[in-house]
């Protein structure tokens, strides 16, 4: 996902002892490149097609009316269906792959499916910086797709992800170096990790600006090969680092070997008293392998709320419209009358923005919420849309001949961008892969987090292989309809979506039980799990509430109260979300 990012939620769950230790570190670093090699991507291709003597190498209809300015229709110069497939086919590709890869990674291990994508990685860098022909462009950019799909979703590193920490079911695909990130660090430092990923994307967006604006000075119009090549210095890293990452306690744990699990945990926490984590790796494992028909499962009418979600999510997502500022911003600028390097300039702005804005959401969203960073960013994008629309509507009109463009209206357009921006990169960047991952149980999680990622990448290719097209026939009316749907998931959002922040993995039944529409797709659904459950009811004759009584709950009384709350083996439960209950009547079931 272009302006997207991924990670789990960060909950409320069980707080192993351990330490930020230097293995880790190292570690997370490495993996984080699988999220600056997407981001480098997302800005590069932009940024060269910007470029004149890219152009008119590769793309000479579309140089010949650029330079024929005060004929052409602006919204129309850069209309070529080749040169969005030149940006889009990296991923379709990166889809295509992650289907491969899943098996490949099975049957071969974590490491040789992350040295393969950053093999295929390379060699598309490769091709893609001596290409002499368009053709040699798209091969490289799929290539790049391939690499994408290999180093960033394999089924064993999820394996290796998610196995760090009990409070994140296990899952075996689907983009899983965020959840290396957020997991392979103790629980106080997990929260800020959690957006790591997303970080790491935004960070190679910039720096792919950064590098398009200085490359495209370089005399003779080359640079364009310096950037397109220079996707290789974060596929080497990751490609060496594949041979490096540590092998991971759960998939010892699989092969027999405890003993060694046991140690390799030790060392990652740095601490000595890991049995809790481990004996719960254990438990984890066996969990995980008696999951069966997750795709079977996500069609039940239980699931309807997640299912919902995992498609409506990501499908919002893309129609913010922020991929055709992070695919196209200097194409983009350049239509609405910047100069090359202006519009190169701008587009580094844009990018700033973005990693600033991402930092703001990792502080903010364990303490505001996720709902409210949703409706305020939505809010802040449609605004910050219908302005743009305004002042382009005024200024080029519907033929598309601006004329003289002063300084002030260039300023003013590149603000609203940015505002936007912000308001994409800490709400729906970063919550469109957070939220559904923190509502998938265990027994669809493997399924719904696959649609989800599958339902993005292809809303993903559509909207870039599109946008250009779309420009020159809606003009300016293109950003009020992104506008339109992003005031449609807004409202969605206000609705449909109930409160994820700091409530487990394993209690979010919770909240689609208690919410005014999904609750009646959850009436057949027990709280428990089938190992016997107390319904509480209150004194003013409310409906009875069922809690499951399983190992880590625990019922006391103090004062004539009935307090619900986890034993020691789990640290967070009801009692943090609804605090002590008054109840006049218990019955025990089971």
């Amino acid at each position: 996902m272009a302006g997207g990012g991924f990670g789990p939620g960060p909950g409320a769950g069980k707080q192993y002892p351990g330490n930020l230790t230097p293995y880790v570190v190292i570690t997370c670093v490495i993996a984080a490149m699988g999220g600056l090699i997407f981001g480098y991507d997302i800005g590069i291709s932009g940024g060269v097609t910007s470029m004149d003597s890219f152009l008119e190498k590769f793309f000479p209809s579309v140089f010949r009316k650029q330079e024929a300015a005060d004929l052409t229709n602006q919204y129309c110069k850069f209309n070529s269906q080749t040169l969005t497939m030149f940006t889009s086919s990296l991923y379709l590709a990166a889809l295509c792959s992650s289907l491969v890869a899943s098996t490949v990674t099975r049957k071969l291990g974590r490491k040789l499916s992350m040295l393969c994508g950053g093999v295929l990685f390379c060699l598309g860098a490769l091709i893609n910086g001596f290409a002499k022909a368009v053709w040699m462009l798209i091969v490289g950019r799929i290539f790049l797709g391939f690499g994408i799909g290999f180093a960033n979703q394999s089924p064993d590193f999820g394996r290796a992800l998610c196995e760090f920490d009990q409070d994140q079911d296990l899952t075996y695909d689907s983009w899983s170096v965020p959840l290396y990130l957020s997991e392979m660090a103790p629980y106080k430092y997990r929260g800020a990790l959690n957006i790591g990923f997303q970080l790491s994307i935004t960070i190679g967006i910039l720096a792919a600006n950064v590098l398009n604006y200085w490359f495209a000075k370089i005399k003779g119009g080359w640079g364009w090969r310096l950037s397109l090549g220079g996707a290789m210095v974060p596929a080497l890293i990751i490609t060496v680092g594949s041979l490096i990452l540590p092998e991971t306690p759960n998939s010892m744990i699989e092969r027999g070997q405890s003993e060694e699990a046991r140690h390799k945990l030790k060392r990652i926490r740095g601490i000595d008293n890991v049995d809790e984590e481990f004996n719960d790796l254990v438990a984890a494992s066996e969990a995980s392998s008696k999951v069966e028909h997750p795709w079977r499962n996500i069609l039940q009418r239980k699931y309807r709320p997640h299912l919902t979600m995992a498609i409506a999510i990501p499908f919002f997502q893309q129609l913010t419209g922020i991929n055709v500022i992070m695919f196209y911003a200097p194409v983009l600028f350049k239509t609405i009358g910047f100069g090359s390097d202006a519009a190169l300039m701008s587009a580094v702005i844009t990018g700033g923005v973005n990693v600033l804005a991402t930092v703001v959401s990792i502080y903010y969203v364990d303490k505001l919420g996720r709902r409210f960073l949703f409706i305020q960013g939505g809010i802040q994008m449609l605004i910050c849309q219908v302005c743009v629309a305004i002042f382009i509507a005024i200024k080029f009109g519907v033929d598309g001949h601006p004329g003289n463009l002063p300084k002030w209206y260039a300023i003013v357009v590149v603000l609203f961008i940015c505002i936007y921006v912000a308001g994409f990169a800490w709400s729906w960047g970063p919550l469109g892969w957070l939220v559904p991952s923190e509502i998938f149980p265990l027994e669809i999680r493997s399924a719904a987090q696959s649609l989800n990622v599958s339902v993005n990448m292809v809303f993903t290719f559509i909207v870039a292989q599109v946008f250009l097209n779309m420009l020159c026939h809606l003009k300016f009316g293109l950003f009020l309809f992104f506008g339109f749907f992003v005031m449609v998931m807004t409202i969605f959002i206000y609705f449909f979506l109930p409160e994820t922040k700091n409530i487990p993995i394993e209690e979010m039944v919770i909240v689609w039980k208690q919410h005014w529409f999904w609750s009646r797709f959850m009436t057949d659904v027990e709280y428990g799990n089938g190992h016997g459950s107390v319904e509480l009811k209150s004194g003013r004759g409310d409906t009875y509430h069922k809690l499951s009584l399983v190992f880590m709950y625990q019922l006391h009384t103090e004062n004539g109260e009935l307090n619900v709350g986890k034993s020691k083996r789990n640290s967070a439960g009801f009692g943090n979300i609804f605090g002590p209950i008054k109840f006049n009547s218990v019955k025990m079931n089971g």
